[in-house]
């Protein structure tokens, strides 16, 4: 689950607050090569109840708890006295964190996750497996020497420690630099003057550098022209010169193969369609024979693979593969594919929690998502691509204008790709009943749906080449 509640105990033992719950999205970190090296993971932290103000003196005075095993509660851990707020919201984040959901929509990749004081010194931070998280650490961060000795300790348990938001050297960066792995640096906000010393003091400290806020492509290319070893920001879904993004098959030959099954085509005329385009049939026949498929036998002919996966099957394989990138990558690290798949996915996902929605508007849904900066593979307008594509006035409007939903859907995603959890949660007093926790969950869920690749019928097919 995205949002993850956990009781709060008093000293009577009874329960004295609401349950507790932390929000979670992802934002995609690329290397140098342009394919997905980790997840930075945004935390909306839960809401603390007002708590009387004798209650929190008491609490605040009590001794650090232990750290709880994986089985254990904080009744567990904590007897006879309740934690304090800053406890309770640590431990919230690091018990949703360690949940299947997040787990799986991190597709295997390592979680960059901002990390505060409260939240390191507690024993909490613990059951964080350390070589699944990279730590955070705020240029805010308070510097002592307890932190020292913390920042030590979680190292000797094999934690790494990035440094983030970093525009210029500060005491606080000093105190912290020979304990962090990885610099982060706002290329959007550090002096271009600086940029260039900086970084070549970092790299020849053997540090590794994480450009974020990339927007643009010219930002990474200066990024890259400067060794900058990671790269977070949506550049790679921006429109680009056909010099710097190739796909798979030939777009053409896609686009062509879109519009024909968008007119409910024969079998003969799918494969005949299919035959001019030798890439497309090698794809078709891997998805054909994938597990999910298969019935019983191996799928050996172009008309079999057909029949096996069915048109609809066939449309939606060949929108996603409109983003795959031309090289022999696995799937789950592309990602201008995951990120069309997640959208389109969370489209479809939350569609169907919305009153009177029928399946046509399920399928419009996932259109709009996947098709939704179809810009950043063929450049130039998008209205001229998506009227090639034919879609419906209304997923026209929706891409194009964020009119109607399936507009307002799209506007959540976008605003939840970028953990904006205030827009979020406006979209969502026009999408009632869907929630803001509901959106969040099923960001979680679909990313975890696109990053499927052993591949089977619940999932995208593999379909490197």
């Amino acid at each position: 689950m995205t949002t993850i509640a956990i009781d709060t105990v008093n000293q009577s033992g009874s329960t004295n607050d609401a349950p507790l719950t932390a929000s979670f999205a992802r934002q995609p970190i690329l290397n140098r090569d342009g394919m997905l090296c980790g997840y930075e993971i945004k935390v909306r932290a839960p809401e603390l109840p007002l708590t009387p103000p004798d209650e929190a003196d008491h609490a605040a005075s009590q001794a650090a708890s232990p750290a709880p095993t994986e089985t254990e509660t904080e009744a567990d851990v904590l007897p006879g006295r309740a934690p304090t707020p800053a406890e309770r919201v640590a431990r919230a984040i690091v018990q949703g964190l360690v949940q299947p959901d997040v787990r799986g929509a991190l597709t295997g990749h390592p979680a960059y996750i901002d990390v505060s004081r409260d939240l390191l010194l507690d024993d909490a931070i613990l059951r964080l497996p350390a070589e699944r998280f990279m730590l955070e650490l705020p240029p805010s961060l308070e510097v002592d020497d307890a932190l020292i000795a913390r920042l030590v300790y979680l190292h000797s348990r094999r934690y790494r420690f990035v440094l983030d938001n970093v525009t210029q050297p500060t005491e606080t960066f000093a105190k912290l630099l020979p304990y962090a792995e990885v610099v982060k640096i706002d290329i959007s906000r550090a002096p271009p003057a600086l940029l260039r010393k900086l970084s070549s003091v970092l790299k020849s400290a053997g540090k590794l550098l994480l450009a974020s806020n990339l927007d643009a492509q010219e930002d990474f290319e200066t990024a890259h022209e400067l060794g900058f070893d990671r790269f977070q920001g949506y550049y790679f879904a921006r429109p680009q010169s056909s010099a710097t993004r190739r796909v798979s098959a030939p777009r053409h030959a896609l686009l062509n193969l879109l519009q024909l099954l968008a007119g409910d085509p024969t079998v003969a005329q799918l494969e005949a369609e299919l035959k001019l385009n030798p890439v497309l049939v090698m794809h078709l026949m891997k998805l054909a024979n994938s597990s999910g498929l298969a019935v019983g036998h191996k799928v050996t002919t172009l008309r079999d693979a057909i029949n096996a996966t069915g048109t609809d099957r066939i449309a939606r394989w060949t929108q996603l593969l409109l983003y795959a990138d031309g090289r022999k990558v696995a799937l789950e690290d592309d990602p201008l594919l995951q990120l069309a798949a997640t959208r389109a996915r969370f489209m479809e996902l939350a569609i169907e929690r919305m009153p009177e929605a029928g399946r046509d508007e399920a399928d419009a849904a996932f259109l709009t998502g996947v098709f939704s900066f179809v810009d950043a593979v063929f450049g130039g307008s998008l209205e001229k691509t998506l009227n090639i594509l034919t879609l419906s006035r209304p997923i026209q409007a929706a891409i194009l204008h964020r009119e109607g939903r399936l507009g307002l859907l799209l506007s959540a995603v976008e605003a939840l790709e970028c953990g904006a959890w205030e827009r979020v949660g406006e979209l969502c007093e026009r999408l009632q009943p869907l929630t803001l926790e509901e959106v969040a969950q099923l960001g979680l869920a679909a990313g975890a749906w696109a990053g499927v690749a052993d591949r089977s019928a619940a999932g995208l097919e593999r379909i490197e080449d």
